[in-house]
């Protein structure tokens, strides 16, 4: 009996390199072992070009090719979710459309999947076309997490990852947040995992969609996802703040005893405006962590979908998601059925 490896793609204005991908990763998928049979997952995140048009037309040619369209853009980490639950395979693999990923390291996850790996995380060895600045915010960002969450992450690990159908199944029902880094939840969900390297490619076409400001929301919120540690900061600052009140307090009475009473003008604003933005600063990780709890909160959807293509197989969450042409549905969590509206 065959096996299935879905690919799963998230797709955002990549129109000029989406027949690229779509040729470069097909003539690896058909040379794949016998036992291994193929689907390409596409996930329409919202493209304001004309990718949705395109992916409609290689999925009427190759029937292999699957299309989930989001009714406007919900962003990346919610694109490859919705590809995890709408993907069949026993081994499902995450990647981008614009070949910075190489197709051809997929051979190389399926034999990872055939010797009893569960969990592949793809560790980025080099990215030329990133620059000097995000290559090395990247390295800082992951030695950071690494001292904040208990949680150890590989450094420099990407989008691009694999997973069997069993961590899967953990993925779609249980780690739902609306706050998210898949990536991190792919390495600490367990089960048996492995690395493999890789160079990134230069982009096929177009630019990345991550700014430097939208990459510091994330890592600021990634951080917050996984550790307390930013809370606790107030019990820290208050203890440091206490131990220079104390020294304080003996340069005053030493001032005293030799100069007389000192005037401490300068040394009450100083200390003032020290003591208010720390203060200001715990107050706004508090401000974070609710931010966080409300959007968990008020309990949205990750995702909505518009239309899918190609999806008349079943399984996982979007069994009830609204598969089949022109379905208007929405994912919801932990793992509900939501009926199509």
């Amino acid at each position: 009996m065959s096996k299935l490896l879905s690919v799963v793609v998230s797709v955002y204005n990549e129109e000029p390199g989406l027949r690229d991908f779509y040729s470069e990763a097909t003539a690896v998928l058909r040379a794949l072992p016998a036992s291994w049979d193929y689907e390409l997952v596409f996930v329409n995140d919202g493209s304001s070009d004309d990718s949705g048009r395109l992916l409609r037309g290689l999925a009427r040619e190759d029937r292999r090719v699957r299309l989930v369209e989001f009714s406007r853009n919900f962003g990346h980490e919610a694109a490859m979710i919705a590809g995890i639950d709408y993907a069949d395979g026993d081994g499902i693999v995450c990647m981008d459309a614009d070949l910075q990923h190489p197709p051809e390291l997929l051979p190389e996850i399926v034999e990872k999947f055939e010797a009893g790996c569960q969990v592949i995380s793809m560790v980025r060895v080099r990215n030329k076309s990133a620059g000097l600045l995000k290559n090395v915010t990247s390295s800082a960002f992951y030695k950071l997490i690494n001292r904040l969450s208990d949680v150890k992450f590989e450094p420099n690990a990407s989008d691009f990852f694999a997973v069997d159908r069993q961590a899967a199944e953990v993925l779609r029902r249980n780690y739902r947040e609306k706050v998210r880094f898949l990536r991190g939840y792919v390495q600490s969900i367990g089960f048996a995992k492995t690395t493999l390297s890789y160079e990134a490619r230069p982009r096929v076409a177009g630019e990345s969609k991550y700014s430097l400001r939208k990459l510091f929301r994330f890592s600021v919120n990634t951080i917050l996802c996984f550790s307390d540690l930013p809370l606790k900061l107030g019990i820290y600052s208050g203890a440091v703040t206490a131990l220079f009140g104390v020294l304080m307090v003996l340069y005053t009475i030493h001032t005293w005893a030799k100069y007389g009473a000192p005037s401490g003008y300068a040394t009450i604003v100083v200390l003032i405006s020290f003591m208010f933005a720390m203060l200001f600063v715990i107050v706004g990780i508090i401000g974070e962590y609710i931010a966080i709890l409300f959007a968990e909160l008020k309990d949205r959807p990750v995702y909505i979908v518009k239309d899918t293509v190609n999806m008349e197989k079943g399984g996982g969450t979007a069994q009830e998601s609204g598969r089949g042409s022109g379905s208007l549905a929405a994912e919801e969590v932990p793992y509900k059925k939501i009926k199509n509206l």
